[in-house]
């Protein structure tokens, strides 16, 4: 009788293929994992309001758009579909190595900064082991390690009434690293506190850190960052060669459709992340427009100019009505709404603008609003007074 036969006919032994069914036989590190969480199902919430009434303020995107020059190298690329894309990304990387001053061989393409991230923890990390990061540290960081079976150590953030509220403890992290640590995630600025720290405490914290543990430092909000003691670890990758960046296309530059971001890194480092990558990546028209974008300056200084003008005002006007808003050097504010958090932020979606709740963080008290143009943050604002009212 077949498994199907037995399963209508009542039989103990036949198999139920429900997802449990399947998670038992997946790998140990994937049994644990919980699929990431988008916050919303925005393509319905598009259709219910219509896209000139939503107000999108929950995925941290830019509000400007990509270069000019991106988009017109999309259209060119149009017309190669059919050929399979670089699979090296050589003029991306290029054009990549010249901005940073880097060799083209410490350079790693990925379809965002999202699968370099777990890819790290796949080829660095595995049962038995250790990953350290910082508690409301990007969620990626607990994927990778749950995927590669890894051991989560998670070390408290700093305090609210800290002057860089659940901001990194980097003393905290450094004195967790142990002899089965293997890597450890650092993001600056973070997602989804908005927090950073400075060369100072940079190069203090890579100084604490044994050299066969290697630190990924996830900068994927780095080009908007402007506070004075803000800086790349790409400054201090000659001084740690245990030190690995990833950055992306998808903040500043615009392009969050296209999904592209790359890690920066030793040459070894890449050389044996590159045994994991797979075949062609990143897409033809991603490749031309990234480079494209790499190429005027011009535009990516303007929106992060009005993002940071954007940034304050919101924040501003935050604090003015009562609330709590994070100090930020990101394209968003983490803000704090208290016990009435739920019921603010579903009203909000009630009335078309949509937030990024932070209860999957552990912040369930808080709200992450992306920092949109002055139009779309005055229609936020106007919604939130009704709301509170």
């Amino acid at each position: 009788m077949s498994e199907r036969a037995l399963q209508t006919s009542g039989a103990s032994t036949a198999p139920a293929f429900d997802e449990a069914w399947f998670a038992s036989r997946a790998q140990p590190g994937v049994q644990r994992l919980k699929a990431y969480d988008p916050g919303h199902d925005l393509v319905a919430l598009r259709r219910q309001y219509g896209e000139a009434h939503l107000v999108e303020l929950g995925s941290n995107e830019n509000p400007y758009g990509p270069s000019p020059a991106a988009r017109e190298a999309i259209l060119e690329s149009l017309h190669a579909l059919h050929r399979y894309p670089d699979p090296l990304g050589g003029d991306l990387k290029r054009a990549l190595a010249r901005k940073h001053g880097v060799d083209t061989k410490q350079i790693l393409l990925g379809n965002g900064s999202h699968e370099l991230l777990m890819q790290l923890g796949q080829v660095f990390a595995g049962p038995g082991e250790e990953v350290v990061f910082s508690r409301y540290g990007f969620a990626v960081f607990a994927l990778s390690t749950q995927a590669a079976g890894a051991r989560m150590t998670i070390v408290d953030a700093l305090p609210r009434e800290a002057s860089m509220p659940c901001g990194h403890d980097l003393d905290a992290i450094a004195a967790a690293v142990g002899a089965d640590t293997k890597l450890v995630y650092v993001a600056n600025p973070n997602n989804p506190t908005g927090t950073w720290f400075g060369r100072e405490a940079l190069v203090e914290f890579l100084d604490k850190i044994p050299p066969q543990v290697i630190v990924v430092m996830d900068e994927a909000y780095a080009e908007m960052a402007d506070a004075p003691d803000y800086a790349s670890a790409l400054s201090v990758l000659d001084r740690y060669p245990n030190v690995a960046v990833t950055r992306t296309f998808s903040k500043a530059y615009g392009l969050a459709g296209l999904r592209v971001g790359y890690l920066i890194a030793q040459p070894g480092l890449i050389a044996v992340m590159d045994r994991l990558r797979e075949s062609f990546n990143v897409n033809g028209p991603a490749l031309a427009a990234c480079e494209a974008a790499l190429g005027d300056d011009d535009h990516l200084r303007w929106a992060c100019a009005r993002n940071a003008e954007q940034r304050a005002a919101l924040a501003e006007a935050l604090n003015r009505r009562g609330l709590r808003a994070f100090p930020s050097q990101t394209n968003f504010v983490l803000a704090e709404f208290g016990a009435r958090t739920p019921q603010v932020e579903a009203a909000l979606v009630a009335r078309g603008v949509i937030l990024r709740p932070m209860g999957g963080y552990g912040l369930g008290d808080c709200i992450r609003i992306s920092v949109g143009s002055a139009d779309e943050n005055r229609r936020l604002l106007a919604a939130l007074d009704q709301v509170l009212a």
